[in-house]
């Protein structure tokens, strides 16, 4: 079974960073994409970025030119590098293994983290 953990979210101000980090243990199959998803109080969930095992990576439009998704296979670990972040950037930040569209097909979710709070004061 796939555990992810976030850690990395905070309080920041219009035009703060913030790394978020997600730790994958049980997670050996790297056909699967890994992603980081957001959702606001209120709003529908929304990719944020997907990395595949090849490196290759899709954005969200709102998210193109601030933020990186990368991962370390020798840590086990995905990270979201969030620059100059907005008010709107505020919601929980989720890391997923599978559940996204990657590499020309749906695959399914097998893992998701509990999330970690993002909020962007202006």
């Amino acid at each position: 079974q796939v555990q992810l953990v976030e850690s990395g979210g905070g309080s920041v101000q219009t035009g703060g960073s913030l790394t978020l980090s997600c730790v994958a243990s049980g997670y050996t199959d790297s056909r699967f994409c890994l992603a980081w998803y957001r959702q606001a109080p209120g709003k529908e969930r929304e990719e944020v970025a997907v990395i595949a095992s090849d490196g290759s990576t899709t954005y969200t439009d709102s998210a193109k030119g601030r933020f990186t998704i990368s991962q370390d296979n020798a840590k086990n670990t995905l990270y979201l590098r969030m620059n100059a972040l907005k008010p709107e950037d505020t919601a929980s930040y989720y890391c997923l293994a599978g559940g996204v569209y990657c590499r020309g097909a749906y695959q399914p979710l097998i893992g998701r983290g509990q999330g970690t709070q993002v909020t962007v004061s202006s």
